[in-house]
Formats: C-alpha cells, structure tokens, sequence
C-alpha cells in the first residue's frame, strides 16, 4: 500500500506522537448503473492516475457527481441522495442517484431513486431535501425541468412507495398534487429551486425554495401547506439580501450556545442559521439569527451578515446540505467539492467531483458562529497506530516517525 511515510516534526518539546494509517472507505456499487466509458484517450499520468482518486471520500467510482440531497437517517440506515450523471464525466444527464450506509463511511449504491418520468420534471431532476413526515414517512421535495426550451423550474414532491422497506429503493410521484410549486407571482422561473426540508409549526408545515429578484437580490420564498399535498406561497420571503441568485438554501435550529446536540428541523430553537449557496460566486456562507414563527421572518444576529458572508468551508466547497440524525442527536453536514480538472481531462480520467468528508455542526460557545467536526465515524478508517514517546525535539531538527506504510497518515501532537 504504498511507500512509507515521514512525519516531520521540529517544534521544540518533550513531544508524544501517535500515527495512525488510514484504511480506505468503500462504496459497493451495481455496475449496471455504471455506463461504460470508451477507452481513455492518451493524456499524462499526472491526469488519470488512481493516486489522484480519493480513498476514503464519498463518490462513484466513475462518472459525474455534484449536489448531496436529501440526506437523512431511516429504520438504520443513513440515506444519501446526490444529483448525478450515469452517462459520462461531465454535467447533464441527471438523475438522483442513491446509497445507503450503516455508518456515514462505507456505502453500497442501490438503483436511481428519482429521474425524468413525469410532465413537471420530464428534462430534469435537480435538488432537493427530505423530510420526515409524523407517522415516520419520509418525504422528498425537488426541483423539476418541465420545459425543452428554457430551465423552466417547479417543485414536486416523492413518497416511498414501500414506506416499511428501509433501504427506499422505491419512489412514487402522485400525478394529482406535482408540481406542489410553480413560478408564478413575477418569479423568475429559471432561478427558482432546491426546496429545503421543511419544517411543522402551529398547524402548518413550511419548506423554502431559492430564488432572485431583480437580478440581484438572492432570497427565501416560503411556502406553507397543511397537509404536505398542497402548498401556497407567504406573500414575504423569509429572509433575502443583495448577493445574487440563492441556490441550495438550508435553514435550521440550533441548541444553545456551546451544546453539542442537534436539533429537529421542526424543533424551536434559542437560534437559527440560514444558509445559502451563492451562484454567481460559487460558494456557501451562513448567518446565526432568530426567527419569528408566527412572522415567518428570519433575521441575522448581524445587520452586516450578508456582507461579511461567513462561510462553512473556505475552500472548494458548495451546494451544502445538513440533516438532524436522530440516533446521535446531531446535525450533520455534507458538501460538494467541484475539482479544477478541465472538461477534457474529466473524460479523459472518467470521473469528476466528490463530496466532503461529513461534518458534525453545532453553535459556539460565543453563540455567533458555528463550529464543525469530522463525524467520529471516520475514525474507523484508521488502521495501526504508530507511537513515540518522551522525544526531545530541539529547535531546527526534525525526526521521522518509521513503521508507516499508507498514503495517508492521522497525526496526534501532545507537549508534556
């Protein structure tokens, strides 16, 4: 598995070091749904080399990848959904592709839970959330292409056709309620998308769906329903601010400042974060703020929030999405990392795109911006650690830690 590995150290201290190896994740998948790719073209290693692949984060073995949707945990199983093309290495051609995992790391893809099959999404099916329905029944809202000219967007709703089957393998879409949502009112209907898991409060269920006005004023648009069949617009917007186009919103409760535990999407919370994902400058920020029920009206902590943009993730991160997962009482984090390949390359290699390793999230003990973990899962992917102890590192020099044989190493720094 590779040549070993030096871990370099040149601090100044009485130091203990723990070195674990890390073993790499596995995703089980159903060739069938795996096109298949004519043969490469000649292009340099440096480009279609499995070493560039990654081992431990989630994605297909081949072909397209971009957003997560609809993750959630149901009757033992994390459920993940992402917007993906089984046809090539490139965007198009989307279908939501779906795994199942017992623990966040180690997935086995099962058919394409949602694709073109009805009128309001017969030229697409893009993103979307779930939401867990009183009875236990999830539910998943998403956007649809209804028209060939134009992206023309509306909302639509699935159920489980099985609700007893825990892995969901299958989903109905009922002719009589889709769409739930359409452009109407002077929205734009080519930037109107990814509706949000919903949430239930005094009789009525809500869900926000992304949208613009004016070109350049990203918002929230609100939508109410009684029973999860029939929605209606709020004549406001939960929250909107000059940024641009709001794709891939997300709105959630936190507990207080400092406390570990997530909450329901329906709980109330001392806070709340809104996030969006911006398109025209293609990353993510959030705000902490409150929110009044009764209003439907978010407002940051922060009048400057929506300026100062804080982010999740400064790097390659985008199209985030959270779920409150039930078995561990947290509210976990996944994202979209886009690669710098060029279009030719993705084809040439035969993949593109990951996502984020997942993330617990929870508020700060100052209860202005939230803090993030790699789930403790991912410590499964560690293998045999390797120790040192009591080692005098004086200034300028270094040491090597020997016994590794992996490409990538976990390393615990302690000072005594």
């Amino acid at each position: 598995m590779g040549t070993p590995q030096r871990v370099l150290l040149a601090p100044w201290a009485l130091l203990a070091v723990v070195a674990l190896q890390l073993a790499g994740a596995s995703h089980v998948i159903h060739w069938s749904l795996e096109a298949e790719a004519a043969p490469p073209p000649s292009v340099p290693a440096s480009i279609v080399s499995p070493l560039l692949k990654t081992g431990y984060h989630f994605q297909p073995p081949r072909n397209w990848i971009n957003d997560p949707n609809a993750p959630m945990y149901y009757k033992g199983w994390y459920h993940l959904f992402y917007q993906y093309n089984p046809k090539g290495a490139v965007w198009g051609n989307i279908v939501w592709a779906h795994s199942v995992s017992r623990d966040l790391i180690n997935w086995i893809a099962l058919e394409p839970a949602i694709y073109p099959s009805i009128p309001s999404d017969q030229f697409g099916c893009w993103s979307g959330s779930a939401t867990l329905l009183p009875d236990g029944t999830p539910a998943i809202t998403y956007t649809g292409i209804s028209r060939s000219d134009i992206n023309y967007q509306v909302q639509n709703v699935a159920f489980p056709k099985n609700a007893s089957d825990p892995l969901l393998r299958e989903w109905v879409k009922p002719a009589e309620l889709n769409p739930i949502a359409v452009p109407e009112g002077g929205i734009n209907a080519t930037q109107f998308r990814d509706p949000t898991t919903a949430w239930y409060a005094d009789g009525h269920w809500r869900m926000l769906v992304g949208g613009v006005r004016g070109g350049a004023r990203g918002l929230a648009f609100v939508y109410r329903s009684r029973d999860f069949r029939r929605w209606r617009r709020a004549r406001k917007p939960l929250h909107s601010a000059a940024t641009g186009m709001w794709e891939c919103p997300d709105f959630f409760p936190v507990s207080g400042a400092g406390l570990e535990n997530g909450l329901d999407t329906s709980e109330a919370g001392p806070k709340y974060v809104l996030k969006n994902s911006l398109d025209l400058t293609r990353y993510d920020y959030y705000t902490v703020g409150s929110y009044d029920r009764r209003r439907d009206r978010y407002v940051p902590d922060d009048p400057a929030g929506d300026e100062r943009r804080r982010r999740y993730d400064y790097g390659n991160f985008y199209a985030s999405k959270t779920f409150y997962d039930p078995a561990k009482r947290r509210r976990v984090l996944l994202g979209w990392a886009n690669e710098s390949d060029s279009v030719p390359d993705d084809k040439a290699k035969g993949w593109a795109g990951i996502h984020a390793i997942p993330r617990k999230i929870w508020l700060d003990p100052s209860g202005k911006q939230l803090l993030q973990w790699p789930v403790e899962e991912v410590e499964k992917l560690r293998g045999k650690p390797v120790s040192v102890a009591g080692k005098v590192v004086k200034p300028g020099q270094h040491f090597e830690v020997t016994g590794l044989a992996t490409y990538q190493v976990s390393t615990a720094v302690n000072s005594l």
